[in-house]
């Protein structure tokens, strides 16, 4: 066991996860470095939620105020028909604030820079960088980075998102544990030509299984286009970008609606992205002193809504436990996956059953085949079944 000064953490990854993480790693004493194979902090990207107890996490990490101020301010959406007649009306206050369109809805993007404007005084942050090797022993792990640089840490943890390279150095291949549900999503900013007012548009296809999405986001001179479509495989690079724009191209042309006009943008985005819905199913989240946080360990998949909840509680809980237990890496992963690990299944199950659903959504399904009262106690639990205990016993440096 080590005392609080002595411990040095690196973690993999600075989206999301990887800085959060690093928050209350830094305010439990430990030695923070971040890196990022990236040159910098990625703008845009899809629009995250916090939904239940992840906003509770938000508010012991002291940025709630800042988060709200990064929010998109969607009051809600609209589902459409093909010539833009409104079928249904979501609003953001429905359910609590924890329906459809979620109270606090942020960027990815901008929640990213929240977190790392909260933590870069106090973590080192390496951008354009990764890891290259890693060897673990008894008392620590060395790593060697891709630039040439030789550092030993206490312990590692992977937080680089779905197609993680420390899990697959680590644990094994990606094909080992990441499981492909049959849907590909894509999304990139635009011009804000189309009159939107905080007010969300989805048309969907029922018969095709596709769908296109229009958001507002904070700049109300920009919006956010997303689709989605069935793929029952997915072979394409995830670094290959004009593969990405052809197979989209190739998918959702003919979908209507003002797919169009969405697709005439799609050369001169600047924050394009696509990849598979996928989630990563493992037996264990940590092996020695390298442990793995949020997608990267445990993927619900963006149809699940709750990837950053996972995300932020899992950091919250994972530098608890590690505190709590001294340090000690095989106690501290031990407990931060024994609590988090039921609430990433009822995640993961509200993440496939949402695919179910679009798969079926053109069949003759009889509506009482589904027991609404034990969806609903699934969704609870996806949004608030897990404890977060207070760590009254462990160091924090910003006081309870």
């Amino acid at each position: 066991m080590k005392n609080k000064c002595d411990v040095k953490v690196l973690v993999a990854g600075a989206s999301i996860a990887g800085p959060a993480l690093a928050h209350w790693l830094h305010r439990r004493g430990a030695e923070v470095t971040v890196v990022e194979r990236a040159p910098g902090l990625r703008p845009g990207g899809q629009a995250v939620d916090a939904r239940g107890v992840t906003r509770e996490v938000i508010r012991r990490m002291g940025l709630d105020e800042a988060v709200r101020a990064a929010r998109t301010e969607t009051l809600g959406a609209y589902t459409v028909a093909a010539d833009g007649t409104v079928l249904e009306t979501h609003r953001a206050e429905d359910h609590g604030g924890d329906g459809y369109i979620a109270e606090i809805e942020i960027l990815r993007g901008d929640l990213s820079q929240v977190l790392h404007d909260d933590t870069r005084d106090g973590v080192e942050y390496v951008f354009g960088d990764r890891i290259a090797e890693l060897t673990q022993d008894a008392d620590g792990v060395d790593v060697l980075l891709a630039g040439g640089d030789r550092r030993r840490f206490d312990l590692v943890i992977g937080a680089d998102g779905l197609h993680s390279a420390l899990r697959a150095m680590t644990f094994g291949p990606h094909e080992r544990f990441v499981r492909h549900l049959g849907l590909v999503l894509a999304f990139y900013s635009l011009p804000n030509e189309f009159g939107l007012d905080r007010w969300l548009l989805q048309y969907q296809d029922r018969e095709s299984g596709r769908s296109a999405l229009l958001r507002p986001i904070q700049d109300a001179t920009r919006a956010m286009a997303m689709f989605s479509f069935p793929a029952p495989a997915f072979d394409v690079d995830p670094r290959d970008v004009p593969a990405q724009k052809r197979l989209l191209r190739d998918r959702v042309a003919d979908l209507g609606w003002s797919t169009p006009r969405l697709l005439a943008h799609l050369d001169d985005t600047p924050d394009f992205y696509l990849d598979q819905v996928a989630q990563v199913v493992m037996d264990r989240w940590s092996g020695g002193r390298v442990g793995l946080l949020g997608d990267a360990a445990c993927s619900s998949s963006p149809m699940s809504g709750q990837g950053t909840g996972i995300a932020l509680v899992g950091a919250y809980l994972l530098a608890g436990e590690l505190a709590a237990a001294g340090w000690d890496p095989g106690a501290g992963f031990a407990g931060y996956e024994r609590r988090m690990r039921p609430f990433v299944e009822a995640n993961q199950e509200i993440g496939r059953m949402h695919v179910q659903s679009l798969d079926a959504s053109g069949s003759d399904a009889e509506p009482d085949a589904v027991d609404m009262e034990a969806v609903m106690a699934l969704a609870d639990r996806a949004i608030n079944g897990v404890e977060l205990p207070d760590y009254a016993e462990v160091p924090d440096s910003r006081g309870a």
